[in-house]
C-alpha cells in the first residue's frame, strides 16, 4: 500500500456489519480492489462478504468458498462485465497449492478480489488495497482496523456501529 491510512471501527451487533457493507459498496476504489480479510474462525468474514456482494447486487445463493477455494460472480457495472473473486485460504497448508489451484491468473485479471486467510500465503499474494481485521470481543461484538490505501475514502465511515 502506498501511503497507509487505518481506521477502528466497533460493530455493536450483526446490523452494524450490514451497515459497514453497504457503505462499502458505494465505494468507487471497489471496483478493481485487493481486499483481505483477517480474523479467527467465526469472526465474521462471510458474513461481512455475503452483506457486500447483496450490497452489490449478487442475486442467488451466495456459498463460502471454504471448499471450492473460489466463488466468482459477474455483475454489470458501468455498462461493463464486473468479476467479483470470494477466495477462502484457510484449507492450505503449503503456499505451493495457491499456484498449483490458478489464483496468480486470478489476481492479474480485472475484478474485485476478496480474500479470507491471506496469512497462509502471505508471500504470494499482492499488498492489499484494504485490509479488514475483525477481532471478536468477549461480548460478542466486533472490533474492527481497517488499512487501506488512497484508493478509498471512507467518507462518514466513522459513524459505523457508532
Amino acid at each position: 500500500m502506498s501511503e497507509v491510512h487505518e481506521l477502528k471501527l466497533f460493530w455493536p451487533n450483526e446490523d452494524a456489519t450490514l451497515d459497514f457493507a453497504q457503505k462499502l459498496a458505494l465505494e468507487p476504489g471497489l471496483s478493481d480492489a485487493c481486499v483481505s480479510l483477517l480474523g479467527d474462525l467465526g469472526a465474521g468474514k462471510t458474513t461481512l462478504v455475503r452483506a457486500l456482494l447483496r450490497a452489490l447486487g449478487v442475486k442467488g445463493t451466495i456459498k463460502s468458498p471454504t471448499y471450492a477455494l473460489l466463488e466468482s460472480y459477474q455483475l454489470e457495472r458501468e455498462g461493463h462485465a464486473w468479476v467479483i473473486s470470494h477466495m477462502d485460504f484457510y484449507r492450505f497448508t503449503d503456499p505451493s497449492q495457491w499456484e498449483e489451484a490458478g489464483f496468480r491468473d486470478v489476481f492479474v485479471a480485472p475484478g474485485l478480489k476478496l480474500y479470507e486467510w491471506p496469512e497462509r500465503v502471505e508471500a504470494l499474494l499482492p499488498v492489499a488495497d484494504l485490509e479488514i481485521r475483525i477481532q471478536v470481543s468477549s461480548e460478542g461484538s466486533r472490533e474492527v482496523t481497517l488499512r487501506f490505501n488512497s484508493r478509498f475514502s471512507f467518507p462518514g465511515l466513522t459513524e459505523v456501529g457508532a
